[in-house]
């Protein structure tokens, strides 16, 4: 049976009465009345163990209930619970199918927004940044080279802490990397799109940059709060929404959550080592998807 018949055959059992509001709220408080006798039933497996002899068969039944009311509050709100199911598989498959090593292997490629264009417009496929710090008037500085040519402005923590975020171009790079997307290196490497003025202007310009900048100081105020992501394997999901919200107009929006999860963790694991090392190479390579230090 799919969800689609399950819904029709279950909103002919329906017995709520039809008042404005009641109809809605009845199985909305449904939900959560089985929710509980689900929690109630597993309570019970772990007081009596073996001796709770209808454990499987009632957890089946509480299922069952929970799916009714699913069903039903999807008909009251006029919604398709087989596009409800579909749209939540292809979420859950955006989100955690880059950890699956066959899926990846398929997406190697990534996305490079940039391939209709010149040569000297496109983010280098592969390139090498030597990262390295001074300490200059009780400051600690970062600077970044490519073939020995130093590429934007030299950073400081901007910080009252030594908190490290001196090193945040190492994220535009996984940025650059993983997503195939990165106003900032692009200015940096001076590639921006100018063959085709809009596009340098909505994807290459100012608000773009801000954009990144905004996301790689959002992430760091997130990733601070949990040990700057060390031995961490997920990045909080409304995180990650509120990211593809404020790039949705952008190229960029068509990479997933599980894109920018991966991007964010691959850069955070760089800059660890490289923030650990006070500098080093970073190999960056987009036909690949990786990001890399050289040496590790």
């Amino acid at each position: 049976m799919d969800f689609r018949t399950y819904q029709e055959q279950a909103l002919t059992t329906d017995q709520i009465p039809s008042i404005e509001g009641t109809d809605k709220i009845v199985p909305l408080l449904g939900l959560a009345g089985e929710a509980g006798e689900l929690l109630s039933e597993y309570k019970k497996h772990l007081r009596d163990g073996n001796a709770h002899k209808l454990f499987k068969e009632r957890i089946a039944e509480e299922l069952g209930d929970l799916l009714w009311y699913i069903a039903n509050v999807a008909s009251k709100f006029e919604l398709d619970l087989e596009e409800i199911a579909k749209d939540n598989l292809k979420k859950c498959q955006e989100r955690w199918s880059w950890r699956d090593t066959e899926q990846h292997s398929v997406k190697k490629s990534g996305y490079l927004f940039d391939c209709k264009f010149p040569e000297n417009e496109r983010l280098p496929r592969k390139f090498e940044v030597q990262i390295t710090q001074e300490n200059q008037n009780n400051s600690v500085r970062m600077k970044a080279f490519i073939n020995g040519k130093q590429i934007g402005n030299y950073l400081t923590d901007n910080s009252y802490s030594n908190d490290g975020y001196r090193f945040h171009d190492i994220f535009h790079l996984s940025y650059a990397a993983i997503l195939g997307w990165s106003p900032v290196i692009r200015s940096n490497l001076n590639c921006k799109r100018k063959s085709d003025l809009l596009v340098d202007e909505v994807e290459d310009g100012g608000r773009a940059i801000a954009i990144e900048e905004g996301i790689s100081a959002l992430v760091f105020s997130y990733a601070k709060d949990h040990s700057f992501l060390d031995g961490i394997l997920t990045v909080d999901y409304q995180l990650l929404k509120t990211i593809k919200n404020i790039t949705s107009h952008l190229e960029v929006a068509r990479c997933s959550l599980g894109d920018w999860e991966q991007a964010i963790l691959t850069g955070y694991e760089i800059w660890r080592q490289v923030k650990e090392n006070q500098g080093g190479k970073v190999i960056v390579n987009l036909d690949e998807r990786s990001l890399l230090l050289a040496g590790r």
